[in-house]
């Protein structure tokens, strides 16, 4: 699925990275917490997060995001704008909540990160 699809199904506005709607997106994952993004996130994952500050950013880079969507009509400030022009990641906007945003991906194709955990 490309970002242009994403941004069409999710009725997203681009924030930064117009020029990257052609880019191929494979699976997504969706967290506000950062720290489970580190644990799970994988290179080239769509990050949905509703975490609209400069840390989001910086944890999509460590993870070799492809592209960040913030849910719940949430943008990032000047600081995560410029962040993500610098690193190359797309950024777009979706009033959509989380859980919407996230099954209508994957209703429409686009697998998770990955499959179901360990059980303990």
């Amino acid at each position: 699925m490309t970002l242009k699809e994403i941004k069409e199904l999710l009725l997203a506005e681009i924030v930064s990275g117009e020029d990257c709607l052609d880019l191929e997106i494979t699976f997504a994952g969706g967290s506000d917490l950062m720290s489970d993004v580190l644990a799970f996130g994988k290179p080239g994952i769509l990050l949905l997060t509703g975490l609209s500050n400069a840390q989001s950013v910086r944890t999509a880079n460590i993870i070799d995001a492809k592209a960040i969507v913030y849910v719940r009509g949430k943008k990032p400030d000047n600081t995560g704008i410029k962040l993500a022009r610098e690193k190359g990641i797309p950024l777009l906007s979706t009033k959509y909540m989380m859980y919407t945003a996230c099954g209508l991906l994957f209703s429409n194709g686009l697998p998770g990160v990955s499959g179901l955990l360990p059980r303990k």
